[in-house]
């Protein structure tokens, strides 16, 4: 399993950390800041999930008309780990 630490931009959360296991699956999703509430379930949802399926169902997401929010991050986030991989 490897791990990210991604920087979101624009957003409240300052740092998102995750990891991939060798069949792509998302594991161990992590906001630093941002909703508490909002974030730990989104890590709760989608724990062991294909990551490049999540990336695509949360990108696009926006926040108080950000252009983006603290899930379409980390599809930004999970799109740059797949690429490295």
């Amino acid at each position: 399993m490897e791990s990210y630490s991604f920087n979101p931009q624009r957003v409240c959360s300052k740092r998102i950390d995750f990891a991939l296991d060798a069949e792509g699956r998302l594991h161990d999703v992590k906001f630093l800041g941002g909703c508490p509430g909002n974030l730990l379930a989104i890590g709760k949802l989608v724990e062991g999930k294909d990551a490049k399926e999540i990336a695509d169902i949360l990108r696009g997401n926006d926040c108080g008309g950000r252009g983006t929010s603290c899930a379409d991050q980390l599809s930004i986030a999970i799109d740059g780990a797949l690429t490295r991989n």
